[in-house]
């Protein structure tokens, strides 16, 4: 059975920093495309970040130039480094996975962050 745990959110302080760490289990996902979401209060899930097998990034606009991913070398983990955080970055963050675009894939339960001061 596929699990994906999400861990590293907290509540941090405008212009702060978070790692976020997504762990997969329970399959071969080696060729799996690797994707952060995110989901505000009362708005709709929206992509932030994404990592492909071979490690090519893709990022959401608003997150360009702040926002890392990276993928462990066991490729069943994959990192969100968030710099210069702001509170519009505020939001539930998802790990997902999948094996080509076009599929659900795998969900995790999501990692609460929080930028107050």
């Amino acid at each position: 059975q596929v699990q994906v745990v999400e861990s590293g959110g907290d509540l941090v302080q405008p212009g702060g920093s978070l790692r976020l760490s997504c762990a997969a289990s329970g399959g071969v996902f080696t060729d799996y495309l690797m994707r952060w979401y995110r989901q505000a209060p009362g708005g709709q899930r929206e992509l932030v970040a994404g990592i492909t097998s071979g490690g090519s990034p893709v990022y959401a606009d608003l997150v360009k130039g702040r926002f890392t991913i990276s993928r462990g070398d066991a490729k069943t983990v994959v990192y969100l480094q968030m710099n210069s955080l702001q509170p519009e970055d505020t939001a539930v963050y998802y790990c997902n996975i999948r094996p080509d675009p076009w599929r659900t894939g795998y969900w995790g339960q999501g990692t609460q962050v929080t930028v107050s001061s």
